[in-house]
């Protein structure tokens, strides 16, 4: 979706730098324009706008896929014009799903018999994936109370504070309250003990992150496993459990394949992952397994026959295009699990070079941790001259896309820089990297220190009332920055 502006008087129509080739005219930028134009021109226009967009290879903010094999691009062309949702009319299309579907309940464990089938869905994304899955825990728990004459207005999740914003639209659109746990200075997860506290008889279900966008920490899902099983013997509850793997569904089973997090836990009842980020597809694809068909409530689930047969269908959209999913089809059978362990592990390397590296500058803390999301995170040990936005501004000066943000309550003091490593990443590229950072961080220690940290050091110094703290301190320049660098960042158009 789009929230546009309106123009002002100096913006309002879009120029050619061929014009004198193709067309004489400027055309309107926010209204349809009253004649056609040539298709070279449309094409020239359009592509020179874009020249201006990000290298996606090296925005190093996205989890998401930015390269795969031509042959797979061959296939995800030839499909562009199949609409999924038209099941009679492509059935090879939909078989391939099914064929997905099942070899992620198997990567997952799900309990099934030889001829038993999988019980799940492609979706857009993990963010549909989530909101499909918190549906059918809604659904089950209002039709569990009302079979016991309880009320049933008032559901909740349990997740930690560091979820994706996906699941705050899944609470706010479907009215479910989000009871979030805060994280602690140097525990950026949920902490299962506290989350199974916060549980009560309106809990749908407790939500665990495996690869915080954050951190890329695994949630320790066993040990929330563990507890929930032994609360819901001394309350008569059946709370269950979604792992939202988005990040790390497709890394978990090849480079830690004994951890304990999936389908082998009772009481995980379903599992979203992400098929265009570590699944190594292009954006547009997301699946969602669950444990059984019982977990999926029936009268969720729509059949249409208008299209040629009976279809069952349950998503949130309809049309959808068929080239994610036959791309994801081609991964997984191209690749197998040799190639997914091997890929991950060079991720894994990659990584492990890049925190080396910027170990070795001497400048920052580790934010990440060992297993995880193959991503490396990390502070400057020393922010009272400038702080992590500086460097990830310096930074687009290279050509690096490195995002900087403040952690969630209650540690919105710490400020991380964060660098996913995805396939496309080579050892050659965080060589490069760690370099350009030193660069920065060599310019900016030849900049002035920032206005800001000068006078909260002049308040400190003067007033013996209240020295503020370093955190405190810290706090306000980071407020202060990020709005500085909103206003510099802002735009006509704003993508939400």
């Amino acid at each position: 979706m789009v929230l546009s502006k309106a123009a002002s008087e100096n913006d309002v129509s879009v120029h050619s730098t061929f014009a004198s080739r193709y067309v004489r005219v400027s055309l309107p930028r926010f209204q349809m324009p009253e004649n056609s134009i040539p298709k070279e021109a449309a094409y020239q226009i359009i592509n020179d706008e874009l020249m201006l967009d990000g290298n996606p290879r090296l925005n190093l903010a996205s989890f998401v896929t930015t390269w795969m094999e031509p042959e797979c691009d061959k296939l995800i062309m030839a499909a562009i014009n199949k609409n999924y949702v038209d099941m009679d009319e492509y059935p090879v299309t939909t078989e391939l799903q099914n064929r997905c579907v099942n070899m992620i309940a198997h990567l997952f464990n799900a309990p099934l018999g030889e001829e038993e089938t999988a019980v799940g869905v492609g979706t857009v994304g993990s963010s549909e994936a989530i909101m499909l899955a918190g549906l059918a825990f809604k659904r089950k728990w209002q039709n569990k109370m009302k079979a016991q004459g309880k009320p049933y207005d008032k559901p909740n999740i349990v997740t930690g504070a560091n979820v994706q914003v996906c699941w705050e639209k899944f609470a706010r659109y479907f009215e479910v309250e989000l009871k979030e746990v805060k994280l602690e200075d140097g525990y950026y997860v949920m902490d299962p003990e506290k989350a199974v506290e916060m549980v009560d008889e309106n809990t749908i279900c407790v939500a665990a992150i495996l690869g915080s966008t954050l951190n890329g920490e695994f949630e320790d899902v066993k040990r929330l496993n563990d507890l929930l099983v032994e609360k819901n013997k001394e309350t008569g509850w059946d709370t269950p459990i979604h792992v939202d793997a988005a990040s790390g569904g497709f890394i978990a089973p090849f480079l830690y394949p004994e951890l304990e997090w999936d389908f082998r836990l009772p009481l995980v009842k379903s599992i979203n992952v992400s098929g265009h980020k570590y699944g190594l597809v292009y954006a547009g694809i997301g699946w969602v397994i669950w444990r059984s068909k019982e977990d999926l409530p029936e009268e969720l689930i729509f059949h249409i026959n208008y299209l040629g047969a009976d279809q069952p269908t349950f998503t949130l959209n309809f049309s959808k295009g068929s080239s994610q999913v036959i791309a994801q089809y081609y991964q997984l059978i191209r690749l197998g699990y040799e190639g997914y362990r091997n890929i991950m592990e060079n991720c894994q390397e990659n990584a492990r070079v890049l925190k080396e590296g910027l170990e070795k500058t001497g400048k920052f803390n580790i934010v990440s941790k060992e297993i995880g999301v193959p991503l490396v995170a990390f502070s400057l040990k020393d922010n009272s001259r400038h702080n992590e936005f500086e460097v990830s501004d310096h930074l687009r000066r290279f050509g690096w896309i490195v995002p900087a943000y403040t952690m969630p309550p209650n540690a919105e003091h710490v400020t991380v820089l964060r660098v996913v490593i995805r396939e496309d990443f080579s050892r050659t590229l965080a060589e490069r990297l760690v370099a350009d950072i030193e660069k920065v961080l060599h310019e900016l220690d030849s900049l002035p220190a920032r206005v800001s940290a000068k006078l909260a050091a002049a308040e400190e110094s003067s007033s013996g009332v209240h020295k503020k703290s370093a955190m405190e301190v810290q706090l306000e320049i980071t407020n202060v920055w990020k709005k500085f660098v909103a206003e510099k960042k802002k735009t006509k158009n704003v993508i939400c």
